[in-house]
C-alpha cells in the first residue's frame, strides 16, 4: 500500500506521517509539499526506509494529480483555503482522500470520486472527526436524540504557523456564513462569541467558557441523526485564555473585518499585518498550557427514559516527562494522529461507500477509539438519567 502525505512539511501533518511510520502497514510513505526543503527535513526526522519526498504544488492541478496517481490514499494536511484545489487533485488522480478541515469545498467533486470508485472523507482530525465518532457512539445507544453539544479546548499558541493563524481569523470572521447552530430543523447563523457556555474539561484544563464556532459537525450530525429527531446541535470551542482575550479585542474593535490601512505608503489588511506579527513573535508562538480536550454531550431517550451521555478524552501529559508529547506536540499529535488512522482505514478498504462522505457514514467509532487507545489517547464515558 502507498500513501501520499500532502502538506506533511507542516507541524501537524508531520505528526500524521510519524504515526504512519510507527503504526501503519504502508509500504511507501511519500512526503509531498510545496516546501521541498522542509519536507526533506521531515523525512530525515522520520528516518524510515519507506519514506521519500516529492515537491508538489496543488495550484497546478493537472500536474499535481499526475504526481498523485497510483497511490492508495492521499492524506491531505493542507490549509483550509487550499482544500478545494487539493481535493480536485485527489479526485482527478483517482485516489482515496481524507483531510483535516471539512468546510465543504470538497463536495463539488463527489461525482468524480464516484466515477473513479473512490472515497473522500473531509474533516477528520480531533474536531471535526473524532468528535463525530464520539457523538455517534453516544447517539447509537439511544432511541431518540434531542440535543447534542460538542465542545473542545485547543490549547496551543495562537499562531505557531501561518495556517493556524489563518484558522483563527477564519473561525471568528464576523461575515462568516457557516457559523451556525442547528435548531428546530434549520441552520441559524450566529455572530462570533455567540451562546457562551461553561464546559468542565478534564484536568489540567478545568472549566472554560466556550462559544459557537463554524465546524462541520453541526451539518454532518444533523444529516446523520435526522431519523432520531435531533432538534439542537451546538458546536463550541476555545483556545487558551490569552488567545481568546486577544481575539475578543480584535472583534470588538472591528479589526477582524481586516480593514485596509496604509503603512509607510503601502496598503495592507490590518489583520494580515497582525497575523504576520504573531507568526513571527514569541507571544504568537508560545502559551502556558498545551494539549487538547474534547467534550461531547448527547441528550435523548432510551426505552422511554430521558438520558444524558457525556464523553471526553485524555492523552499523555505535555510536561516533558514523555518526550514525544512534550509542549506543542501534545496539541499537534492529537490533531495529526486521527488523520493518519483515517487514511489507513481508507487504504485497507474499511470504507465501502464511494464519493464524498461525512465521517459518520465512513468510519466505525469503536474501531477509531481502539486505534486511538493504542496511541494512549483514551475515551471516557458517563451516563445518567435526567428529567
Amino acid at each position: 500500500m502507498k500513501v501520499f502525505c500532502l502538506g506533511a512539511a507542516g507541524r501537524i501533518s508531520r505528526e500524521s506521517a510519524l504515526d504512519l511510520v510507527q503504526y501503519s502497514k504502508f509500504d511507501k510513505i511519500t512526503i509531498g509539499d510545496y516546501n521541498y526543503e522542509e519536507a526533506c527535513k521531515v523525512a530525515q526526522w522520520l528516518n524510515d526506509s519507506r519514506v521519500d519526498v516529492v515537491k508538489i504544488d496543488v495550484t497546478k492541478v493537472d500536474e499535481a494529480a499526475k504526481i498523485m496517481e497510483g497511490y492508495d490514499v492521499i492524506m491531505d494536511g493542507t490549509q483550509i483555503t487550499l482544500n478545494g484545489l487539493s481535493t480536485e487533485c485527489i479526485a482527478k488522480a483517482g485516489c482515496h482522500g481524507v483531510n483535516l478541515n471539512g468546510f465543504g469545498e470538497e463536495n463539488k467533486w463527489d461525482y468524480l470520486f464516484k466515477e473513479k470508485n473512490k472515497t473522500c472523507v473531509p474533516g477528520f482530525g480531533m474536531t471535526p472527526g473524532t468528535t463525530q465518532m464520539m457523538a455517534m457512539h453516544l447517539a447509537n445507544q439511544l432511541d431518540t436524540v434531542e440535543e447534542i453539544y460538542i465542545s473542545h479546548g485547543a490549547f496551543r499558541p495562537i499562531a505557531f504557523s501561518k495556517s493556524i493563524a489563518e484558522t483563527t481569523s477564519y473561525e471568528y470572521d464576523p461575515k462568516l456564513k457557516s457559523r451556525v447552530v442547528f435548531e428546530d430543523g434549520e441552520f441559524k447563523q450566529v455572530p462570533p462569541f455567540a451562546r457562551p457556555r461553561e464546559i468542565d474539561l478534564p484536568q489540567p484544563y478545568g472549566k472554560t467558557v466556550q462559544y459557537i464556532i463554524p465546524h462541520s459537525e453541526t451539518v454532518t450530525l444533523a444529516q446523520a441523526l435526522k431519523d432520531k429527531g435531533v432538534r439542537l446541535i451546538e458546536v463550541r470551542g476555545t483556545w487558551p485564555m490569552q488567545n481568546m482575550n486577544l481575539v475578543r479585542g480584535l472583534y470588538d474593535y472591528g479589526i477582524l473585518q481586516n480593514p485596509e490601512v496604509e503603512v509607510n505608503g503601502q496598503k495592507a489588511g490590518l489583520m494580515d499585518i497582525i497575523g504576520d506579527y504573531l507568526v513571527n513573535s514569541t507571544q504568537g508562538k508560545t502559551t502556558q498550557l498545551y494539549g487538547y480536550a474534547l467534550h461531547v454531550e448527547v441528550i435523548g431517550t432510551k426505552d422511554g427514559v430521558r438520558k444524558q451521555g457525556i464523553m471526553y478524552h485524555t492523552h499523555p501529559t505535555s510536561d516533558g516527562s514523555i518526550e514525544d508529547w512534550a509542549g506543542l506536540r501534545s496539541y499537534t499529535r492529537n490533531v495529526g494522529i486521527p488523520l493518519a488512522i483515517a487514511a489507513e482505514q481508507l487504504a485497507l478498504g474499511k470504507v465501502e461507500k464511494t464519493g464524498v462522505l461525512i465521517p459518520e457514514d465512513a468510519f466505525n467509532p469503536q474501531e477509531i477509539f481502539a486505534q486511538l487507545a493504542k496511541r494512549e489517547i483514551y475515551m471516557h464515558e458517563n451516563w445518567q438519567d435526567i428529567k
